[in-house]
């Protein structure tokens, strides 16, 4: 028999289908307004705003409901610093000796090379680390599920929650990322996933000339 306890769905909204069609294409259209920036403004975000879309991360669905995750909000300054010369280490050794030239090839659009300033000029880092485990008070584990794809999910609903705040950001991940680890003090059942900068852009901030697929190359209907 079923230990689980359950409660009547609440919260739940259902539109008439003209309401639903407008409400999907306006949050798309929202949505293609957001951009990767490379550049920002040192202007500090409102801490209100973080703790809002954190919480928002925070609703992310995940593997029996263990929630897998933890944020680590990075302003200080001297951390910037030491975070950025980590990855750039990393960066110089992937794009000098570890990437292959066809992957080279693939990123040779979009003007990225080893020179991270965004780690340092953008008002926040968001580091994101996976909890492979969790820890009972007695020190003993407890198995997560589904790691990956939960923290996954968390994180593209962190990224949206920011542009919906009217924040940029930027998903770094050198690899390896186990200085993140080492950095922010971090213990050894959380394995850094992404890094995301964001902040303001700055002013003139440019961005690569791209095109998304179209939804018959990314979308199947049968």
């Amino acid at each position: 028999m079923s230990d689980a306890k359950m409660m009547p769905l609440e919260g739940y909204r259902e539109y008439a289908p003209g309401e639903m069609e407008a409400r999907a294409v306006e949050f798309y259209r929202e949505m293609k307004r957001r951009r990767t920036v490379r550049d920002f403004a040192r202007r500090p975000i409102p801490h209100s705003v973080l703790e809002a879309c954190l919480r928002a991360a925070g609703t992310s669905p995940s593997g029996a409901n263990l929630q897998p995750w933890h944020f680590v909000v990075v302003h200080d300054a001297a951390l910037k610093v030491q975070i950025r010369e980590a990855a750039e280490a990393e960066e110089r050794e992937f794009y000098e000796r570890r990437a292959p030239e066809e992957w080279l090839e693939a990123l040779a659009h979009l003007g990225t090379d080893a020179h991270k300033p965004f780690l340092e000029t953008a008002p926040a880092l968001i580091a994101i680390f996976a909890r492979r485990y969790g820890l009972r008070p007695d020190g003993s584990r407890i198995k997560h599920y589904y790691v990956q794809e939960s923290v996954g999910i968390a994180t593209g609903i962190l990224i949206t929650a920011l542009h919906h705040a009217g924040l940029a950001t930027l998903t770094h991940t050198p690899s390896p990322m186990g200085f993140l680890n080492d950095i922010l003090d971090r213990p050894e059942n959380e394995r850094p996933f992404l890094l995301l900068v964001t902040g303001y852009p700055a002013a003139g901030a440019q961005v690569p000339v791209i095109e998304k697929k179209s939804l018959a190359e990314i979308a199947t209907f049968v």
